[in-house]
């Protein structure tokens, strides 16, 4: 017969044991994307970052590298992150697309059936067809839990606060309030408050963005950058002040403050046996304005300046939390693959490709072909749309069409390739045919997709002259992939040393919170 003490013993071990077996669910879920993220300058600066931000994500977290494919932009980026499923799958390949009725480009998420607040522009997540990590951890609390995203762009902030938030957050760009939609039912009262009392067009005449450590103190720069420190203003009487605001690091400032007054005010973290959702995008791309076209110190200052914005959010997680209770996500989008033109002093091969000039020789070209007619409808963001309805009655081949444009286009000057959809659609386009096939929206994509040679600005002169305060950036070479770190209370610290695909960080992400992956995710999750 067993013993009392024996059987304490036994039963001491096994509650052990049940314990190590079923950690305690994290409080909270911080998700973190940052545009332009890259590995090279977080070597590069980690001895001049604080112990509480990059470094405690390195250090501390599963690290690799992820893989979205083609170029993406930031919504399409995020809406792969927060669904695991490719653009193909979830409706989202751009900011922008065109629609082929009204002829004209819409925003990917824009709703007339939703109401702007604080906004006179509405959005909603009607146009994403998946769920996302957000939606699936709210459905896990059925509805207990609360989650909030934040982002300068309404459509990151849509990717990134899924159908089920209780808010979304991003900076309309005619006013600089921080406005959300009537298509999630919560504004919260702090952000309100915010708009009405500080809004930033009342606080910008007194910002400036200066650099945060002693120009010498800047690694791996020539002396020439190291003996004066820049500053710039966004005085309002500057008509881009706005947009010079948010090419700044003093952007990823205002949106850190946001996140800190939800968690401050919103109870983020509280919820017994649930895990909420804060979901933040930040931005690191190469600012575009100021004189000189060497921008080395401003970025690294901006890399400097997140730093410490993230250390400040992290500290008021653990105060308000306690530590290790939280799950954190730091996910990078690859730097753009335009910058700002070198100074033609330098004598670098420089061009321009006129869209209305494309379409415009298209156009004569296929009537010599084909006879008399508008055969091109329109030219947006790379694509070409041709006349779906005149090829129809003329009885011609769409496929036929597509090849003999794509042959005159691929002639032209400044066009590097030229992919018609019927090659991306059977995978048979690009050096990542595959990759290209899945982020290809087919419903929303042009007939002809361009690649314009390095060194070449796009001028999108067919859908309106360019505005002379624009500043001329011309396409360049850029990687497909970003670091991602993902720290969690029970998971080691490890290095991936191959590539993973972006669609497997969402599985990945639900599998530490226990929860069932978003609903468009099939791809298997590295072994954290």
């Amino acid at each position: 017969m067993m013993s009392p003490l024996l059987a304490m013993l036994l039963a001491s071990v096994a509650t052990i044991g049940v314990a190590a077996a079923e950690p305690a669910q994290a409080k909270l879920l911080v998700g973190i994307m940052v545009d332009g993220l890259d590995q090279e300058y977080l070597r590069l600066l980690r001895d001049r970052f604080s112990s509480g931000g990059f470094k405690r994500i390195i250090d501390n977290s599963a690290a690799m590298t992820i893989d979205y494919g083609t170029t993406l932009d930031p919504t399409a980026s995020a809406t792969v992150l927060m669904t695991g499923a490719a653009p193909s799958v979830s409706g989202v390949g751009s900011q922008w697309r065109y629609d082929r009725d009204a002829m004209r480009s819409t925003h990917v998420f824009a709703d007339r059936n939703a109401l702007g607040n604080f906004s006179s522009t509405a959005y909603s997540p009607a146009a994403l067809r998946l769920t996302t990590i957000t939606d699936e951890a709210r459905i896990a609390a059925d509805g207990t839990s609360v989650a909030y995203a934040i982002a300068a762009d309404p459509g990151v902030a849509i990717a990134l606060g899924g159908h089920s938030a209780n808010s979304t957050l991003w900076l309309d760009t005619k006013t600089g309030n921080w406005a959300s939609s009537t298509a999630y039912g919560d504004m919260p009262a702090t952000i309100a408050t915010r708009n009405r009392t500080t809004p930033l067009q009342v606080r910008i005449d007194t910002m400036s963005w200066t650099p945060t450590l002693k120009p010498s103190d800047y690694p791996a720069l020539p002396d020439h950058l190291k003996r004066y420190p820049f500053r710039y203003v966004f005085p309002r009487t500057n008509s881009r002040w706005l947009d010079n605001f948010i090419e700044s690091p003093l952007l990823n400032r205002e949106i850190t403050g946001v996140a800190r007054d939800l968690i401050a005010n919103q109870r983020l973290g509280t919820h017994d046996g649930v895990t909420d959702v804060l979901n933040i995008a930040f931005s690191l791309q190469p600012i575009s304005f100021g004189k000189s076209t060497d921008k080395r110190v401003e970025l690294m200052d901006a890399y400097i300046k997140l730093d410490r914005n993230l250390e400040a959010l992290f500290n008021d997680i653990d105060r308000r939390l306690g530590a290790n209770n939280a799950v954190i996500v730091l996910a990078g989008t690859p730097p753009q693959n335009r910058r700002r033109r070198d100074d033609d002093r330098w004598g670098i091969p420089y061009g321009e490709f006129s869209t209305r000039k494309a379409v415009s020789l298209l156009n004569v070209y296929l009537m010599a072909v084909y006879g008399n007619g508008d055969f091109v409808s329109s030219c947006h963001d790379r694509n070409i749309y041709l006349n779906h309805k005149l090829i129809t009655d003329r009885k011609l081949s769409l496929g036929d069409v597509r090849k003999e444009a794509a042959t005159f286009l691929a002639r032209m000057t400044g066009i590097d390739r030229v992919y018609t959809l019927d090659d991306i659609l059977a995978a048979r386009a690009g050096d990542n045919p595959e990759a290209m096939r899945r982020n290809t929206v087919a419903a929303t994509a042009g007939d002809l997709l361009l690649e314009v040679a390095p060194g070449y600005e796009i001028v999108d002169d067919f859908n309106g002259s360019r505005s002379k305060d624009t500043t001329p950036m011309v396409e360049c070479a850029a990687t497909t992939t970003a670091p991602l770190y993902i720290s969690a209370p029970d998971l080691a610290p490890q290095t991936f040393n191959q590539a993973i695909d972006a669609r497997a960080v969402a599985p990945a992400v639900t599998r530490i919170l226990r929860i069932r992956s978003p609903n468009g995710a099939k791809t298997a999750p590295p072994t954290l």
